[in-house]
């Protein structure tokens, strides 16, 4: 189950109570307070874990909570602190404040680490409090109590390439022939209902990773469909691969533009990203006459508004995943924008 968002109160340890002891020792009649301090409580720290790729162990879960620190002992034993609670996250999560939706870490590094939440400090024993005007004192400090929050754990998948496109529009054919990605194919719309990562192999030392997220129509910035939901994913891809279908009713044109539309609409710095389309199923052009005159005047059309608009597009590449033309002139390209 693909789960990329979770609401979760996490809580650090309380610190324990210092110890009110006094020594009590054969042959020695004046021993004197010797009470320990309190150990401290475990803090919350956010860690990164490179083999997990979405936040379902968390599913179900309302609270963790990590341990209190134990009380102080007599002979000036200090208590024990509490174990931290270590919270593992896929590379890529944020964590984020529900109350004032503050950003409070992300975690983007694959040995990324952060202390949301310390412990309690631990109170000290009456050992402390002895002096000359207090022989006997008969108190000690209670520990400090740990912190609590309520957070939002939202995770962003950390892509070199975002696939765009409306839904049947081939993402999933192109991502299952250029990776290792295995995404469900079919013939209808919204085959792909979470987001996919696959590895593109260029050559023997050269790799990037490639993501694919549900299709996205017009009105997703506004919650249709299933894009809004998986936005967020493509906003961490250095570049951005609009995969435009010519066998749609819709003009090569305008669904660049209305796809650039809601992008903006979601996030301005993606709609200024640097990206470059793909023009699938052009092995459809081999099925009639007219098939091979409607893509060749929506290839003139595009090309005209992209140089109208000034748009920083990378390039136009024709492809068919389904005979695997074009595959190669498209990695070639994608691994010379990655540099």
């Amino acid at each position: 189950m693909f789960i990329d968002s979770i609401e979760i109160i996490l809580s650090s340890g309380n610190g324990g109570k210092g110890a009110v002891s006094f020594r009590r020792e054969k042959f020695v009649p004046l021993g004197g307070p010797d009470g320990g301090d309190g150990g401290k409580g475990g803090d919350v720290i956010i860690v990164c874990d490179n083999n997990a790729h979405t936040l379902a162990n968390f599913k179900g879960k309302k609270k963790l909570s990590a341990k209190n620190g134990l009380d102080g002992d007599k002979k000036n034993k200090s208590g024990k602190s509490g174990a931290d609670l270590k919270i593992k996250v896929p590379q890529g999560t944020q964590v984020i404040n529900c109350e004032t939706n503050e950003l409070l870490c992300d975690i983007v590094g694959e040995n990324s680490h952060a202390v949301l939440l310390k412990g309690g400090k631990g109170g000290l024993g009456n050992a402390h409090f002895k002096s000359a005007k207090n022989q006997r004192p008969n108190y000690a400090q209670a520990g400090i109590s740990g912190q609590s929050l309520r957070v939002r754990l939202e995770l962003k998948l950390i892509a070199d390439v975002g696939l765009v496109g409306y839904p049947n529009a081939g993402k999933s054919s192109l991502i299952s022939v250029l990776s290792n990605a295995r995404p469900k194919i079919a013939n209808y719309e919204f085959t792909t209902l979470t987001p996919k990562l696959g590895l593109v192999e260029f050559d023997e030392y050269n790799s990037f990773v490639m993501a694919d997220i549900p299709g996205i129509i017009k009105g997703a910035s506004k919650g249709k469909g299933l894009g809004l939901a998986f936005l967020r994913h493509i906003e961490r891809t250095h570049f951005l691969l609009f995969v435009l279908d010519f066998t749609r009713e819709m003009s090569l044109k305008d669904q660049l533009f209305s796809l650039q539309a809601e992008l903006g609409s979601f996030s301005q710095e993606l709609r200024k990203r640097a990206f470059g389309i793909v023009l699938s199923k052009s092995d459809a052009v081999n099925l009639s006459k007219e098939f091979k005159e409607k893509f060749s005047q929506e290839q003139v059309k595009l090309s005209e508004f992209l140089d109208k608009n000034n748009n920083p597009q990378k390039f136009i590449i024709a492809l068919s995943s389904l005979e695997k033309k074009g595959l190669k002139e498209l990695k070639t390209a994608l691994q010379k924008q990655l540099g």
